[in-house]
């Protein structure tokens, strides 16, 4: 008898449970990241205003079926922590990179001296003359390491690291907010802030 696992439940002859394949699991996180971060509407999902939505009716309201322990592997796993799982269990959500509007209720915080910001260089001369601005999402983001910056930068081309003068700012009264996941949230970053 030969058992195949089932590519969307995972199970495999209801004894075992099959982890999604790397392009899968790639699919699926891209795929919950437009929902919750832009177009929850895309599902007929009902987000309340701290941009929460019952893992139930994703589940429920997906073309392609989706379990439960798939959308927790795909948090447990997305190494960028770009979810949450609420502390009841009911409830998901993207931790940052909202187009729509939400209150992720992040308290301000006292941001390092340095942060950083990836960009492709094609972008740089906007950035000089404009500084960063949200670019239709709520916040501009910024790294705490140079290494994540430099990441983030390379998926728009040729990268770039930008430093920003965090500290300076914070002093001159630019509030600051830290996600869940690390990534530092801004309104904006004159010129006058960014260094090489």
């Amino acid at each position: 008898m030969n058992l195949i696992p089932d590519r969307w439940t995972g199970q495999w002859s209801g004894a075992f449970v099959l982890a999604m394949d790397t392009k899968e699991l790639k699919a699926r996180s891209k795929f919950l990241s437009h929902l919750l971060r832009h177009k929850p509407q895309a599902l007929g999902l009902d987000m309340d205003p701290q941009g929460w939505v019952v893992i139930d009716q994703i589940i429920e309201n997906s073309k392609q079926p989706v379990s439960r322990d798939q959308i927790e592997e795909i948090v447990r796993l997305n190494n960028k922590q770009r979810f949450a799982i609420s502390a009841d269990g009911r409830c998901i959500r993207a931790n940052q990179g909202h187009s729509v509007p939400v209150d992720l209720g992040l308290p301000a915080c006292t941001p390092p001296d340095t942060l950083f910001h990836g960009t492709a260089e094609a972008t740089l001369p906007a950035i000089r003359a404009e500084g960063l601005t949200r670019q239709g999402r709520h916040h501009v983001h910024l790294s705490a390491d140079a290494e994540t910056a430099r990441t983030v930068g390379s998926r728009h081309g040729t990268p770039v690291v930008l430093t920003i003068d965090a500290g300076r700012m914070h002093a001159e009264g630019q509030p600051f907010l830290l996600s869940e996941n690390g990534v530092w949230l801004c309104d904006a970053v004159a010129p006058e802030f960014i260094g090489a």
